[in-house]
C-alpha cells in the first residue's frame, strides 16, 4: 500500500509504497553527480557510475539503446535519487532475458529503498517488458547484494572468476538468476503472508 502522504510521482514507469522507477534526464545531473561522488567509497571496486559531465551524457546516451532498460531509483516523498536499478543486454528471441545491475547512493543506502526498486524492477521486466529470465552477478564479498538478490527471489546459479572489469581490474562474481514462473511464486507467496499472520478468531 502506498505510504501515507505519498505524491504520485510524474513519469514514473513503476511506481511502489516509498519509491518510483523513473528514466533519467539532462535535468538530474546536477543531483545525480552530486550523490555518485559523495558515494565513492560505497562504491569502490564495486560500480563505477559517472562522476563528470561528458560522462554523465554517455550515461543518457546509453539510456536511449533498445536493449537497455536504464532507471533512476527514486522516493515518492520528496523526488530524492536513491540510486540506479538497470534491465540491460536485453535479448529477445529464444532468450528473453537480461541482466539486473543497481547501486544506491550513500545518504539512501541500508533503508531499504533498493530492495524496493529491485522488485519494481523485477516487476517491469516480466509484467512490462514480459521476459523470461533476469540474471545478476554479485562480487562475492559484498554480502549486502547477495542478501538482497537472495531477499528478492533469485537463485544462486555459480561462480565465475575475473567476469568484469572493475576500477582496474577483473573481478570474481556469483551468478544469481530468476525466471518468470519463480517471480510468480514469490508474488503468491508474498500475498499470502500476511493471511497466514492473522490471529485465528476465537469463537
Amino acid at each position: 500500500m502506498p505510504v501515507a502522504g505519498a505524491r504520485e510521482p510524474l513519469r514514473a514507469l513503476q511506481v511502489g509504497a516509498r519509491t518510483f522507477l523513473r528514466r533519467p534526464a539532462l535535468a538530474d545531473q546536477r543531483e545525480f553527480l552530486a550523490r555518485a561522488r559523495a558515494s565513492r567509497a560505497l562504491h569502490r571496486n564495486r560500480i563505477e557510475p559517472p562522476l563528470t559531465p561528458a560522462r554523465f551524457a554517455r550515461f543518457l546516451a546509453r539510456a536511449e539503446h533498445p536493449s537497455h532498460e536504464i532507471h533512476l531509483l527514486c522516493r515518492r516523498d520528496d523526488g530524492a535519487i536513491c540510486g540506479v536499478v538497470n534491465l540491460t543486454d536485453i535479448a529477445r528471441g529464444g532468450l528473453q532475458e537480461a541482466t539486473l545491475g543497481y547501486y544506491a547512493f550513500a545518504p539512501h543506502a541500508g533503508q531499504g529503498y533498493m530492495t524496493e526498486g529491485v522488485q519494481l524492477v523485477l516487476r517491469r521486466a516480466f509484467v512490462r517488458l514480459r521476459l523470461h529470465r533476469v540474471e545478476a552477478g554479485v562480487q562475492p564479498d559484498n554480502a549486502a547484494s547477495i542478501a538482497l538478490v537472495r531477499r528478492v527471489g533469485f537463485r544462486e546459479e555459480g561462480y565465475s572468476p575475473r567476469l568484469v572489469r572493475i576500477a582496474g581490474r577483473w573481478r570474481d562474481h556469483v551468478r544469481f538468476a530468476i525466471d518468470v514462473d519463480d517471480w510468480r511464486a514469490e508474488q503468491r507467496a508474498a500475498r499470502a503472508a500476511p493471511a497466514r499472520r492473522q490471529p485465528r478468531s476465537r469463537r
